[in-house]
């Protein structure tokens, strides 16, 4: 398009479409390149890799403006000539273009911070953010400078409007005559762009590069957030390769089938079990706390196996060093499992698996999903044997539907709204300090052994998130620096928790399980960089568990099970899980996933199952993490559509709820 026409379509009514247009696809530009410079050790510089990231960006910009444009047009086309050349609409449509260019900057600010986070585009985190104002915001607000974000961005967008002022570029468009016939026409046409894009263009379709960092460049924030809205749920059978159900559920009771146990019912659709262990029962206490992004290389038997200890960067110190002191003294007093992988990479992925004991589902989580009510739970069969049953969190629960879905499900529930103000010793937006919250667990447990009855409290820390703040002068990392700190500090509170509880009546009789709820950060060239799964999961107090390391590979699905096994209970059982102490070296694998792509582990092998019917095969290296794409394993194919399409027909048709 030669400067000449630019000018004469400029100087039409929908002149100042285009002019939107050129100033979105110009952010979008640099926005685009300042997140490949973000991951310039991750990114593919393979020339077609490059033009991709660029061309298919450039289309996928096209594409999201198309929505983006869409009260625009409708605007043009109905609004009458005397109303569109009048003073007030030209003094309306500047404001109207001051306010856009600013949402359009700040989008692309937002974008460099999500893509910071998270090592992608915006996707369903982004949703549940718009959702959840409070504690985002709050955030936000104590995570960066937001004054200063929010002054450039407002210093940019006045000099952006200055300039369309300055060049005259809308007074041509805004003097414009028209008649009604040729303005509908028109409209009608550019609308056509997003309708066809809505049919035809899925935010997956630019995803054929084999580095994740080039396809999340190729496609644009704005049209990522709009693809996520419409897919937080997707449907299994709909969009991923699928078998028989029949079929489906015939191998999948023999691969569920143990030692210890018996099918209760010839139905083939039926999983229960009877679980069977000899012996007397152990009626332990239990103490369960889900640590907040803690990934097993933050630990001494994943970090010293490293040339170099983790490098935690921020925007004020970089620390080198041992980060979990006390978390590595009770790892080696412990039950340590070194083997096992997050089924995901959110907090509720990782709650929904160790209460469900259920491979995770395409798109939300169970916890966020309508009909999560009285499931078979770890905590139903704890209570169904006398336990208190608590979920304790430092922050509100309402965030992430936590506090409907334990409370639905057997739950006490003890958030922050029950915590007194003498309890508080520090908050930030995502809830009390991790001290705080120990200290009201203790309080609890307290609660119940005076009351007679053995508890079953589950925790959920909150410190290890950024902002990364915490008390002044606890640890030696300063408060609001690098992730480091609060590692760090949530492992001073752990240890300083278990000393508190060692002073307890009740510690004697009581275990304490800890596992991370998912890794630090999920991150890599590879659709699922499967090392960074990988999480520490350890069961601990030495009078009772015999400290061993167990190297089997497992999944997150498997705490529960095991958590039984270890407590020597017999119990009827729904779980997909297993007791990882008696799998078989045929029975390892592991669930990983994100909200798309659900893959499976087994052996060396690492099949990953994505929407459009894909799947993927990897040979992988569990030492350095390598992928290399291989041909076809029937077995482990096979295996990995039995396991996530039986888990997403079960929780279907409710056939896991608690009876």
């Amino acid at each position: 398009m030669g400067i000449k026409n630019l000018k004469n379509i400029l100087h039409r009514r929908f002149g100042g479409i285009l002019l939107l247009y050129l100033v979105f696809i110009s952010i979008s530009l640099v926005s685009r390149t300042v997140l490949l410079s973000m991951s310039f050790k991750d990114v593919s510089f393979n020339p077609l890799n490059i033009i991709w990231s660029y061309g298919a960006g450039l289309f996928m910009d096209t594409v999201a403006f198309s929505y983006f444009m869409i009260p625009f047009v409708l605007f043009l086309m109905f609004v009458s000539d005397r109303i569109f050349n009048s003073a007030f609409h030209r003094n309306f449509a500047y404001v109207a273009y001051f306010i856009t260019f600013y949402i359009l900057l700040f989008n692309g600010v937002s974008e460099y911070f999500f893509w910071e986070e998270f090592g992608v585009r915006y996707n369903f985190i982004a949703v549940d953010y718009l959702v959840y104002t409070t504690e985002v915001l709050g955030n936000i607000k104590e995570s960066y400078p937001l004054p200063l974000l929010v002054s450039g961005i407002l210093f940019a967008d006045i000099l952006l409007t200055y300039l369309v002022v300055k060049k005259k570029l809308l007074v041509g468009s805004l003097a414009s005559k028209s008649i009604v016939k040729s303005r509908l026409k028109t409209g009608l046409v550019l609308l056509c762009i997003p309708a066809l894009s809505f049919i035809l263009i899925k935010n997956t379709t630019v995803e054929i590069t084999k580095n994740r960092y080039n396809n999340e460049l190729a496609k644009n924030g704005i049209h990522s957030l709009f693809a996520a809205f419409l897919n937080s749920e997707l449907d299994y059978d709909l969009f991923y390769a699928v078998h028989d159900n029949q079929e489906n559920f015939k191998q999948l009771r023999s691969l569920l089938k143990s030692e210890n146990s018996k099918y209760l019912s010839n139905e083939p659709l039926d999983i229960t079990r009877e679980i069977t262990n000899s012996g007397e029962e152990k009626r332990y206490n239990v103490v369960f706390i889900t640590v907040e992004s803690l990934s097993a290389e933050f630990l001494g038997f994943k970090r010293n196996k490293k040339e170099n200890p983790w490098d935690f960067s921020g925007n004020v110190t970089k620390y080198k060093g041992n980060v979990t002191p006390y978390l590595d003294a009770i790892a080696d007093s412990s039950l340590l499992f070194t083997n096992l992988y997050a089924v995901g990479t959110r907090t509720i992925y990782g709650l929904e698996a160790v209460t469900l004991g259920a491979p995770p589902k395409p798109g939300q989580s169970v916890v966020k999903r309508a009909n999560n009510e009285n499931m078979f739970s770890v905590g139903q069969i704890f209570k169904e044997r006398g336990y208190d049953l608590k979920y304790i969190y430092g922050g509100y629960g309402y965030f992430d539907n936590m506090n409907y879905f334990f409370s639905h499900n057997g739950y006490q529930i003890v958030d922050r709204s029950d915590l007194k103000e003498d309890e508080i010793t520090f908050k930030n937006a995502w809830g009390v300090c991790d001290q705080d919250l120990f200290n009201r667990t203790l309080k609890e447990c307290d609660k119940s052994f005076a009351a007679g009855k053995p508890f079953l409290n589950h925790l959920m820390t909150t410190s290890n998130h950024r902002p990364f703040t915490y008390p002044d002068g606890v640890i030696d990392i300063p408060s609001h620096t690098t992730r480091a700190g609060g590692i760090k500090y949530c492992d001073f509170a752990i240890g300083e928790f278990i000393q508190k509880a060692s002073e307890k009546p009740w510690f004697k009789n009581t275990i304490f399980v800890i596992v991370a709820d998912h890794c630090a950060g999920s991150a890599g060239q590879a659709e699922l960089p499967f090392m960074e799964y990988q999480i520490p999961f350890m069961i601990y107090n030495p009078g009772l568990v015999r400290p061993q390391q167990i190297g089997k590979l497992c999944s997150q699905i498997d705490v529960a099970p095991t958590l039984l096994g270890v407590m020597n209970w017999s119990y009827k059982t729904k779980f997909f899980g297993k007791d990882i102490l008696k799998m078989t070296p045929e029975e390892e694998r592991a669930f990983i996933s994100n909200y798309q792509k659900l893959g499976y582990i087994k052996n060396d092998r690492l099949s990953i199952l994505s929407p459009q019917q894909k799947i993927t095969h990897y040979k992988i290296n569990p030492q350095t993490g390598e992928m290399k794409v291989e041909a076809t394993d029937p077995e482990i194919e096979n295996e990995a559509i039995i396991y996530y399409q039986s888990a997403n027909y079960v929780y279907k048709n409710k056939l896991n709820k608690w009876d």
